[in-house]
């Protein structure tokens, strides 16, 4: 039997504390999409993902709460970027405007520019992402740390 283990992590943002607010909006429900940029697989040398692929769902203590399962990946140009995709990200976004600031906002951190080894990284509307929507299929119990 294959455990969660052999599940390569699920990872949204960075540890700390929008990480917990886009877990928890996974957990709800509200979140079933995420934007990623094509650079960052071409940086990690990373295989886009794929319909049908499960992850572990990980939080900000490195736990894996839930298994996702993908259900839909596009690659697209951030300019063709719509509500339905502002709306599914299950942020609170009412606009594309507000969700594109809030990523771009994401996307231009000295943390993200470090790890793409470019300081001067900016995205525009040819900037290429990757839009993958899941559901969760399980959720993990999480052993309480003492």
């Amino acid at each position: 039997m294959t455990g969660p283990h052999a599940l390569k992590p699920f990872l949204l943002a960075f540890p700390g504390p929008l990480r917990d607010q886009l877990v928890a909006a996974v957990l709800s429900g509200e979140k079933v999409a995420t934007t990623g940029l094509l650079v960052e697989y071409e940086v990690e040398d990373e295989e886009l993902p794929e319909a049908g692929e499960r992850s572990a769902l990980i939080d900000s203590d490195g736990r894996e709460v839930a298994v996702v399962e993908i259900t839909e990946v596009e690659v697209l140009p951030l300019g063709e970027a719509d509500l339905r995709l502002a709306l599914d990200e299950g942020e609170g976004f009412l606009s594309v405007a507000e969700w594109r600031e809030a990523h771009e906002r994401f996307w231009h951190s000295a943390e993200m520019r470090e790890g793409l080894g470019d300081p001067g990284f900016v995205v525009d509307d040819s900037t290429t992402v990757v839009v993958e929507r899941f559901r969760v299929v399980e959720r993990l119990e999480v052993a309480q740390g003492d």
